[in-house]
């Protein structure tokens, strides 16, 4: 393999592409409120979600980065290669292009605000917060049990809210309401990751929610926030806000269940092929959403 490829490689494994569709399902619903509303605008929207994608490289880059600064990462780690912990590139070279990657973010972030004002100026500094904070600065969220609750918040309402804020240039209680699930399915995905780590981190004195709770809770709480996902649009349909098109996610369930089913059978390593099902979950459950939405 030549090392231009194996630069490449190194790359992408510091990007995780397979984290991605954390950032497209809450930008799918939020667009889909906005077209129910007739206030879709596609500039702001794929401005949106050009932001939210350059967001999640930022932060993947800052988790690589910091959890190797900071001793969380050592050559015991279960999960997929962290590629400054394994010397395939430099730390310098990674905190400069999380660095770069949220100046890209900023300036996406700027033409955003044009369009909606100071709003949009608050979401883009509290992103940005979240970024550098999760897992780097004095006070980690990420290792004092607060990486559940801030993995929620910003792929959920936040994310949905700014996006459809952008286009509709208005907040609506809907679109708070269905900020619920993707926050849920995308902090599910977390709670994998914290459930096959809790081992290493304990032992590095890092203190996630999974630590703090245990494995058997760990995995109550994954069950539970899957299950909360699909109460949401079932709640909203017998409450009458919302025709019967918004049960489309129930058509994912089968995913569902067999990501239940293996955080209950998988140990250590095995929990890796978790994060993938998750992650799916996360962004066939948004889309089918994000239809029934729109077609209602």
């Amino acid at each position: 393999m030549s090392a231009q490829k194996r630069t490449y490689k190194s790359w992408l494994l510091a990007i995780r592409p397979r984290t991605l569709p954390a950032a497209l399902a809450p930008v799918a619903i939020g667009s889909a409120l906005a077209a129910a509303d007739n206030a879709f605008d596609l500039p702001p929207a794929l401005g949106a979600l050009t932001g939210a994608l350059l967001l999640q490289i930022a932060v993947n880059l800052a988790n690589d980065y910091f959890d190797f600064k900071k001793g969380v990462d050592t050559a015991d780690r279960l999960g997929p290669v962290r590629v400054t912990q394994s010397g395939l590139i430099a730390p310098a070279a990674v905190r400069g292009a999380m660095l770069a990657t949220l100046v890209a973010a900023g300036l996406t972030g700027f033409y955003l605000m044009r369009v909606g004002g100071w709003p949009v100026a608050l979401i883009g500094v509290a992103s940005v917060a979240g970024v550098l904070g999760y897992s780097g600065g004095p006070y980690p969220l990420a290792s004092h049990g607060l990486g559940d609750l801030c993995v929620f918040v910003f792929f959920g309402p936040v994310a949905v809210l700014g996006t459809y804020y952008v286009q509709a240039l208005s907040f609506s209680a809907t679109a708070l309401i269905m900020s619920l699930p993707p926050g849920f399915l995308i902090t599910a995905v977390l709670v994998v990751n914290n459930l096959r780590d809790i081992e290493t981190d304990r032992a590095a004195g890092k203190r996630t929610l999974a630590v703090m709770i245990g494995p058997a809770g760990s995995r109550i709480e994954y069950a539970l926030l899957v299950g909360l996902a699909y109460l949401v649009p079932l709640a909203a349909v017998f409450t009458g806000d919302h025709p019967g098109w918004i049960l489309l996610p129930w058509l994912s369930l089968p995913l569902a269940l067999s990501g239940i089913r293996l955080i209950y059978t998988a140990r250590g390593r095995n929990l890796n092929d978790g994060l993938g099902r998750t992650a799916m979950l996360a962004l066939v459950f948004s889309l089918l959403l994000a239809a029934g939405l729109a077609v209602g």
